[in-house]
C-alpha cells in the first residue's frame, strides 16, 4: 500500500475497537484511535468522529463499557473497557473475520481457470 493511507472497511472497527481495548485494558478514545493507526504502521487513518461513532455503537450493545478518569496530560477523559458480554462478542466477531479473509485469500489467490 505504499504511503497511501486507507479507509477502514465497514465492519472491521468495531472489530479492532473490541480487540484493542482486550488487549491494551481501559483506554480513552484518542488512545485507540492511536493504537489502531500505530499497529496498521499508519495505513489507517482514524478520525475521531468515527472512533467516538464506534464507542458509542459498542457501549449501547453493552460490549464495553465507560467511566471518567484522568489523561496522561491531566485531563478529564472517558475511559472505555471490554465487557463480559464484549469478550464473548469479540471471539464470535473473530471468528467470522477469519472466515472472510480466508475466502478473499483464496479467491485472490485462484489462477486464470479455464
Amino acid at each position: 500500500m505504499g504511503d497511501k493511507k486507507s479507509e477502514v472497511l465497514q465492519g472491521t472497527l468495531d472489530l479492532m475497537v473490541l480487540k484493542t481495548l482486550h488487549s491494551m485494558g481501559p483506554l480513552h478514545g484518542f488512545g485507540i484511535a492511536r493504537r489502531i493507526e500505530q499497529l496498521s504502521e499508519d495505513v489507517l487513518q482514524l478520525n475521531e468522529g468515527t472512533v467516538y461513532t464506534s464507542l458509542l455503537r459498542l457501549q449501547q450493545q453493552g460490549w464495553i463499557a465507560s467511566a471518567w478518569g484522568t489523561s496522561e496530560n491531566n485531563r478529564k477523559a472517558r475511559y472505555y473497557s471490554i465487557t463480559r458480554l464484549g469478550k464473548k462478542q469479540l471471539e464470535v466477531e473473530t471468528e467470522s473475520w477469519e472466515r472472510f479473509a480466508g475466502v478473499v485469500g483464496r479467491v485472490l489467490s485462484q489462477e486464470g481457470l479455464k
